[in-house]
């Protein structure tokens, strides 16, 4: 696939979100007497679904603060690329808008079904209680099995009156023609779903196709 293409349609992905994101904020602005600042939570997978993520949050103003990255345990990498991404856009000018968190991660890769299941319940004990902790205004993720509980923990949130969470799925570029496992159990949770191939919003109308810029 041409880099290009892939730069593009992360950055037209960047513009569709700020402008969800816009819209939230004002939302809230108007329930809240003039909050001016939305709480994100992003949801931070190891390779490449954290490299995605990142630029993504690397396109958005500095009024989507504070910044809450949540991690897997055994992910080694992430926190090291957040700190790098959070000081180029501090610059040591201001205090750091942004917080760390980790829970048990909820599927390895070709970890098995059953044993899924029990992995993923177990990461949603970790998940509720960072959750509600947070209160974010906006949850957004990729993929990452790390999403899942992290969603379903947003949602309970929402479902129970506390406060109302927005959800923003955007699969992964390299998904093309099928959704990936976290996609297809997102797809109905989330609030706005984002594809980046045609093919994927013919297959799943509720969809919302970026397209690729060349």
């Amino acid at each position: 696939m041409d880099w290009c293409c892939g730069a593009g349609a992360v950055l037209f992905a960047s513009i569709f979100i700020a402008t969800i994101l816009l819209v939230c904020r004002r939302n809230e602005a108007g329930k809240a007497g003039g909050q001016r600042t939305v709480s994100v939570l992003v949801a931070l997978g190891s390779g490449g679904h954290t490299t995605e993520i990142l630029r993504l949050v690397g396109s958005l103003s500095a009024s989507y603060t504070p910044r809450h990255y949540v991690i897997a345990k055994t992910d080694k990498m992430s926190a090291e690329r957040v700190r790098v991404l959070e000081a180029a856009r501090t610059k040591g000018n201001t205090e750091p808008q942004y917080t760390v968190h980790w829970i048990p991660r909820s599927r390895e890769v070709r970890q098995s079904w059953v044993t899924s299941v029990v992995s993923t319940i177990y990461s949603l004990l970790y998940s509720i209680p960072l959750v509600f902790q947070l209160k974010p205004d906006v949850v957004l993720c990729n993929g990452p099995g790390t999403c899942v509980p992290l969603c379903i923990s947003a949602v309970m949130l929402r479902t129970l009156g506390i406060k109302k969470v927005l959800i923003i799925y955007i699969e992964s570029i390299c998904r093309v023609e099928t959704l990936s496992l976290s996609g297809k159990i997102l797809y109905n949770l989330s609030d706005y779903f984002f594809v980046q191939w045609s093919v994927l919003q013919r297959k799943y109308p509720k969809a919302i196709y970026l397209g690729r810029l060349v």
